[in-house]
């Protein structure tokens, strides 16, 4: 079986267990499913690829993935490096590797992928959670982000076949299941209705949690299946970057602090066990030192019990990487604070 390098987020984790069966008859092949959030990130995949030819000289390696689709060219002048797929042809990973030699890269218009891949895994190798796929791509522009431009357009699963990957997985021994994707509150016609239809007809599934939230996009009709069905676990992860209005709408974020104070309250209100986690960025260019502290405040305010901070890293191609900086030292410091009021 291929070897399967994964970074990055839950949505590029299901990939990876695609793409392990797709090439379970495969040795001596590495794949790397690369991240692109931050510059950080790609680094630490480029150093990983040197890594792994080091220590397997006569394998062939395969780069796909976030970085492959913003940064091919880069990525395929590196010698290490035998093919270089976009997240596109990451679909049909086993026809490019018939085709190994041929042509070191292959990255389409991303935008122009019109559909999720249709594959139905077996399980997920060293994992109790199952992740299972139900949308990709992103409509917003978050001022901060490059993945729109890495994933493409937002594009669901049809609710049937996610229907069908959730028993498959249930046979296999799975009982909490997780829906991923890159935001999954987009999910169309309605995320909403989606978690309903599932939870219809799928009444034993044991627990059902999610991926990243969107503040914004959770309503009443989600609320309200909160006291219908008790298999909804009480976790939920918001992604909110920002305590501070101002903040967001300079993030290009739709909801506001009020938002999610309100929600969170309306959730709580339902089911009282509730616990939230959630992500912020520190140090975000135009942040003052008052705008940090509501972001602080936001954590008690909200009733926030574990929190994903990020010092602020510029996103070469994002608008924010060409505004005027916080010193990284004062974002890393801000960081650290946040980090400890999570862990009090």
């Amino acid at each position: 079986m291929a070897e399967v390098i994964t970074f990055g987020c839950r949505i590029n984790a299901y990939e990876s267990e695609v793409i392990k069966e797709k090439l379970k008859n495969y040795d001596n092949l590495i794949v790397v499913n690369t991240c692109a959030v931050t510059g950080e990130a790609e680094r630490q995949c480029r150093q990983t690829i040197r890594k792994l030819k080091r220590e397997h000289p006569e394998a062939q390696i395969i780069v796909t993935g976030c970085s492959a689709q913003i940064n091919a060219e880069k990525l395929a002048q590196m010698p290490e490096v035998s093919l270089v797929l976009g997240n596109k042809e990451k679909k049909e990973i086993e026809k490019y590797v018939a085709d190994i030699y041929k042509n070191k890269q292959q990255v389409s218009d991303i935008f122009k992928d019109d559909a999720c891949d249709d594959y139905i895994i077996t399980g997920f190798e060293g994992r109790q959670k199952a992740f299972v796929q139900v949308q990709q791509g992103c409509n917003h522009r978050c001022t901060y982000c490059i993945i729109p431009y890495a994933r493409g357009a937002n594009r669901s699963v049809p609710q049937e076949l996610i229907v069908k990957q959730i028993r498959e997985l249930l046979g296999a021994g799975f009982n909490e299941i997780c829906l991923t994707g890159v935001d999954i509150c987009s999910y169309q016609p309605s995320f909403s209705a989606l978690v309903q239809y599932i939870l219809e007809q799928i009444p034993e599934l044991p627990e059902l949690n999610f991926g990243s939230l969107d503040p914004a996009a959770i309503d009443d009709d989600f609320i309200n299946l909160l006291i219908k069905y008790n298999n909804i676990s009480s976790h939920f992860h918001l992604s909110i970057q920002s305590g501070d209005n101002q903040v967001l709408r300079k993030m290009g974020r739709r909801h506001s602090r009020e938002k999610v104070i309100d929600v969170c309250q309306k959730m709580r209100a339902v089911r009282p066990d509730v616990k939230f986690g959630a992500d912020f960025i520190c140090g975000f260019p135009t942040e003052t030192v008052e705008s940090f502290e509501n972001t602080c405040k936001l954590v008690s305010e909200a009733g926030l019990n574990k929190l994903h901070v990020f010092p602020y890293s510029e996103r070469e191609g994002t608008p924010a990487a060409k505004w005027p900086q916080l010193p990284m030292e004062e974002r890393r410091r801000r960081a650290a604070v946040l980090r400890e009021l999570s862990e009090e």
